[in-house]
């Protein structure tokens, strides 16, 4: 298990506006990753079979696109499922944080790569933990802001603040291309993924979030959003930079 924030370096100042019941409240975002390799048996042949079939047939996933899969149907297929939740069950209680995972939802996904993107804007109030299925195929899930890249390995698990930008990309590229997940290139990924809600004590103290950080930006706002350095951003696909949003709000002091 791997627990390690970015290196010491001049950062830019991140917060997540998200929903908390029938307000919107602000947060710093984490840049904490926990990651860890869990035993993880092969999946069945029949499993990957079928949802080989329901990526190509039902979603069409084409490069950087990433979609959730029928996980009552896989379970039918996937007689080992239980194993796998209980083992990263067991590991994010090792983490300190208890009996979270079995209070949140846990759905089916499958990606061929990812651009970079940030999940701030409609998963605000939670962490991701993943555990990635498939095997080794050369790819790395990157942090860019957070300074990780974690190798992508069957077994893989992973918890990260959603308003940190990510994406699912070569091993030894430095950007997302699409040209790297085309449709003669075995690169689809098959993972669990799982919202853990930030504001649950023990995943706000294991990510060393701070909360309220600018309660007067909370009240003018309606929507989830991240902001960096005071203003609304969003996140360049290709390089997973940050770049000028498009928000009607700005501030000129420190939010933090």
């Amino acid at each position: 298990m791997t627990l390690s924030p970015s290196p010491c370096r001049a950062r830019d100042v991140l917060v997540s506006y998200f929903w908390s019941g029938d307000a919107v409240r602000s947060r710093s975002v984490s840049d904490v990753v926990l990651s860890g390799l869990l035993g993880m048996p092969v999946l069945p042949a029949r499993l990957l079979a079928d949802c080989e079939r329901e990526v190509s047939m039902r979603l069409g996933l084409e490069p950087g696109d990433v979609e959730a899969l029928s996980l009552a149907r896989a379970r039918a297929r996937w007689p080992d499922f239980r194993h796998c939740v209980q083992a990263v069950s067991h590991w994010t209680r090792t983490l300190g944080l208890k009996q979270v995972l079995a209070s949140s939802e846990v759905a089916l996904m499958a990606c061929r790569g990812a651009r970079y993107h940030h999940d701030g804007a409609h998963y605000g109030g939670a962490a991701f933990c993943n555990l990635f299925l498939s095997e080794d195929k050369g790819l790395d899930l990157h942090l860019p802001a957070a300074g990780r890249r974690i190798p992508l390995a069957r077994g893989t698990a992973v918890i990260f603040d959603t308003g940190q930008p990510h994406a699912v990309i070569r091993r030894h590229s430095g950007s997302f291309d699409s040209t790297d997940f085309g449709p003669e290139q075995d690169c689809t990924q098959l993972f669990l993924t799982w919202e853990l809600p930030i504001e649950h004590a023990d995943v706000g103290r294991v990510l060393r979030v701070d909360f309220d950080v600018d309660p007067s930006t909370s009240l003018q706002l309606d929507e989830e959003q991240v902001w960096v350095n005071g203003a609304q951003a969003r996140v360049c696909p290709g390089s997973g930079r940050w770049l000028p949003g498009n928000g009607s709000l700005k501030v000129t002091a420190d939010v933090i």
